[in-house]
């Protein structure tokens, strides 16, 4: 059956404004006012804002010092002195928002803790690196100085996701070249979000999608 030449139109439109989709980074001001103060005191003043052509897509406050720890001797970890489920920042979609799996995001705030993927074989080609960053609504966050262990943390998450997969980002070390702060794209679909955290730096795949 021939496809509707009007209907092939469109359908190539939208994938060509998918695929050229371009972002650029702007300040973000103080971290939001709806965050409890011991979280809020532990982050940079000034925030991240990544904005696309209808306006901002998500706006990111990282802290201002990582927590650390034991280092871990686990393969293919970017940040292995980073505590599992250490609070490493908050997130706020303005409207609706997705993660690297393609889940939607509602809009609010949620914040951001380190994790790895388990070595299962579910996640393979998902990315070279096993540091991700999970979601979980504020409102759930069980403190600042709390590290849940990775079912707890995974629990946490799906509340950001509404589905059986918790509402990840990846983490990575910065692209080659990145300035920090620095909005950088990374092949087809990503854009990575590059950082200092005090000596540390770091990079939040911020928009991009895995069909890993």
């Amino acid at each position: 059956m021939n496809r509707c030449p009007a209907l092939a139109a469109v359908t190539l439109l939208v994938s060509s404004v998918s695929a050229f989709a371009q972002y650029k980074l702007e300040p973000a001001g103080a971290p939001p006012s709806e965050l409890p103060s011991a979280i809020a005191a532990v982050l940079q003043k000034d925030g991240h804002k990544v904005a696309g052509s209808s306006g901002a897509f998500c706006e990111v406050w990282f802290r201002t010092s990582l927590p650390s720890g034991p280092k871990s001797t686990e393969d293919a970890v970017s940040f292995p002195a980073i505590p599992h489920g250490a609070l490493i920042g908050v997130i706020r979609f303005p409207g609706p928002g997705a993660d690297r799996r393609g889940q939607t995001i509602k809009p609010g705030v949620y914040t951001l803790r380190y994790s790895q993927y388990p070595i299962n074989g579910d996640h393979q080609g998902i990315a070279p690196q096993r540091d991700f960053a999970l979601l979980t609504p504020v409102a759930a966050d069980p403190g600042v100085n709390e590290t849940p262990a990775f079912d707890p943390l995974m629990n946490l998450s799906r509340k950001a996701s509404g589905t059986p997969h918790p509402a990840v980002l990846s983490l990575e070390s910065p692209p080659a070249g990145a300035g920090a702060p620095a909005l950088v794209k990374e092949g087809e679909n990503d854009w990575t979000l590059s950082v200092k955290i005090g000596d540390t730096a770091i990079a939040l795949i911020v928009v991009g999608k895995t069909d890993a």
